[in-house]
């Protein structure tokens, strides 16, 4: 395969932690893997290239069209990250246009494919975002049953789900939850400070660099995504390299991840399903071996060389 020159666009500025940093960082790593030459810019600025690759439809449209104009005829793909994928492309013009002016369509989980206009479906490929467990021994807590929250705070993550729901559980119950990200919004903030003042099984520890959240939530026994919409989301690609178990919303975004029948889903928002699976897990061996079990075994769609082989034959499509 020729080396390329690839300008990639993602909306979320240099130093972020934000889900599509990550996403344009990882999809980097393996493309210059491959012999190809990436910049990661937030807008497309007319530098030459070969193929552009752009994060979000509707943030990056305007380098979309951009790149289109001047370059009709070079491949672009489009990688559907989140709420372009499961609201955007609905709404909003730019979004819908920028599907169409698309070589290629990239969703980050199988269920990702059926969200998009059945025209456009046979120009979309499933490439899982990878990711490599942290090497070391993490033993977890023995004081008490550490369950992680991973992801910045907004309302589309519902992110004090976890919270309320361990107030429900029963005195006996040693569950405690650690809850790593960014409060971005003052709402938030207030809300995760007041959460940790009046709730003692509940602890906020802010935004920390990634390795150490990646090393407590390998320790964790278990892990809660809550979210109401993700396009594939990168704690829970975290949580099933390292095998912990996670309990979640069932909605696309995971279940194109986790599996149809996965035990681990509770209805969004249902805030006593959830503390009825986080006790079940805690007391019962046999449900929480199952969920560990089921981790394990489809770590390999997260494995780094699953999603190398992807990059290089949807590069290879477009060569």
């Amino acid at each position: 395969m020729k080396p390329m020159k690839i300008s990639l666009i993602t909306p979320a500025p240099p130093h972020s932690r934000k889900g599509n940093r990550v996403t344009a960082i990882s999809s980097a790593r393996f493309l210059r893997g491959l012999g190809h030459k990436v910049r990661i810019e937030e807008e497309y600025q007319g530098r030459k290239c070969d193929l552009m690759i752009a994060l979000h439809a509707r943030r990056s449209f305007p380098s979309i069209r951009r790149f289109r104009e001047e370059h009709p005829d070079l491949p672009l793909i489009l990688t559907l990250t989140g709420t372009d994928l499961y609201k955007d492309i609905r709404t909003d013009a730019n979004a819908k246009k920028s599907l169409e002016l698309a070589s290629r369509l990239v969703v980050l989980q199988s269920m990702g494919i059926k969200e998009l206009p059945e025209r456009f479906q046979k120009k979309a490929r499933v490439i899982v975002q990878s990711f490599k467990a942290p090497v070391g021994d993490f033993q977890p807590r023995k004081d008490v049953f550490e369950v992680c929250v991973l992801g910045h705070m907004r309302p589309v993550k519902d992110p004090f789900r976890a919270a309320k729901a361990s107030r429900l559980l029963k005195s006996s119950s040693n569950i405690r939850i650690t809850h790593i990200g960014q409060a971005l919004s003052r709402e938030m903030e207030e809300e995760a400070r007041s959460e940790g003042a009046s709730n003692p099984r509940y602890r906020w520890v802010g935004e920390i660099p990634r390795w150490k959240a990646v090393r407590i939530l390998a320790r964790s026994r278990l892990h809660v995504l809550s979210s109401e919409m993700e396009g594939g989301a990168n704690a829970l690609c975290e949580a099933i390299a390292c095998a912990v178990p996670t309990l979640a919303s069932r909605i696309p975004g995971s279940i194109g991840l986790l599996g149809e029948d996965y035990p681990g889903f509770f209805p969004p928002k249902d805030t006593e399903k959830l503390a009825s699976l986080m006790e079940r897990a805690e007391n019962d061996a046999d449900f929480y071996g199952k969920l560990k079990n089921w981790q394990r075994d489809i770590k390999p769609t997260v494995a780094p060389e699953t999603e190398r082989r992807r990059w290089k034959e949807l590069i290879g499509e477009l060569s």
